[in-house]
């Protein structure tokens, strides 16, 4: 018979099976009021994104996964059946929680609000429920984007007003990317971590820890489609890529997708704004902030060009700005153009 070991099947117990709740606790070396309503919240945000997973993992075979509803969102676009199915899976997941008091999303114009919570619910959460949904069709990586923030004040007037912070008020932030497998990575402020859904036991489970960006990485993500509605200065730089080896352009069109790329190998994604628009597309409260978030947890860096992301004050819930996004060097020489391109014109004027 051979030898038991079991101090050698603890540590295989203890590797395989730490679980996000343990996780955030562990973090946070707590188990404080607010260490338990964090990890709560945590718990929370898994289940809702195992309901998506488990609901995408049908596309195709029910009505209600693919295709438009025929509505349009506060942002003007059109509303997929998925966009609307998540949303109301986050609202449904956090009415039960006695936590979170409102919600703010993409598809809804103003902040949802949960009376019953409210009275002990001093945490709102922030989301992109379906982030890339246009990829759904043709069965390509999305994910859902969050961020936790602590309710400011009594919010009479249910404006969200208090919500107009720049990113660093965020408690938590992190996103859930739905591919070959469905994948949480969250940063309380402690680092970033990631973590794998089993489907054999119905929980997402520690797969890396204390992830760090590297410095600098060979891709840049940016759909190059819009390149004659961008500035000058960021045509000049995809030109600078073209011109010189080591570079590989990388782009799936669904932002959590891209953002995960880089998050691991490193290098730079944008969404930068337009001559037209040059605020751009995505939305800073629930999707730049929280990948900037995550990524200077991370060692990198996020920038609209001109600023910080998590500097930048919001005037209104569903503000955008443009978004440069990765390895610290690779978003410092993008910067570096807009930089260049800015001085010439002052010297022009």
């Amino acid at each position: 018979m051979a030898d038991y070991q079991p101090a050698e099947t603890t540590f295989a117990v203890d590797r395989d099976c730490k679980t996000l709740s343990r996780h955030v606790l562990e973090q946070l070396q707590s188990f404080s009021p607010e260490a338990q309503d964090l990890s709560a919240l945590m718990n929370r945000i898994a289940l809702a994104g195992k309901l998506i997973a488990r609901h995408l993992s049908r596309a195709g075979l029910m009505e209600s996964v693919l295709g438009f509803t025929g509505d349009t969102n506060v942002q003007g676009e059109a509303v997929k059946k998925m966009d609307l199915y998540a949303n109301n899976v986050f609202i449904s997941v956090f009415k039960q929680s006695g936590l979170v008091c409102r919600l703010a999303s993409e598809e809804m114009e103003k902040p949802y609000y949960i009376p019953e919570n409210c009275p002990i619910g001093r945490y709102t959460l922030l989301y992109d429920p379906i982030d890339g949904s246009s990829n759904i069709d043709i069965n390509l990586n999305v994910g859902s984007i969050f961020s936790i923030r602590r309710q400011q004040g009594e919010d009479l007037d249910q404006t969200g007003a208090d919500l107009l912070q720049n990113g660093r008020q965020q408690l938590a932030a992190g996103y859930i990317l739905y591919g070959p497998s469905t994948v949480l990575v969250y940063s309380l402020g402690q680092g970033v971590h990631m973590f794998t859904l089993d489907p054999s036991l119905g929980e997402f489970i520690l797969s890396s820890e204390n992830i760090q960006v590297p410095s600098h990485g060979p891709t840049y993500s940016v759909n190059e489609g819009n390149f004659w509605q961008w500035e000058e200065s960021i045509r000049d730089f995809t030109r600078y890529v073209h011109r010189h080896e080591g570079y590989s352009a990388r782009y799936v069109g669904a932002l959590v997708a891209d953002f995960h790329r880089i998050l691991l190998q490193g290098g730079v994604f944008l969404y930068p704004g337009t001559v037209k628009k040059p605020e751009g597309k995505l939305r800073l409260l629930y999707e730049t902030a929280p990948l900037a978030f995550l990524i200077e947890q991370a060692g990198g860096k996020a920038s609209t060009g001109r600023e910080a992301i998590l500097e930048v004050i919001p005037q209104a819930i569903h503000q955008r700005t443009p978004l440069i996004i990765g390895s610290a060097e690779d978003v410092a020489l993008v910067e570096s153009f807009i930089q260049d391109h800015n001085h010439r014109r002052q010297r022009q004027q």
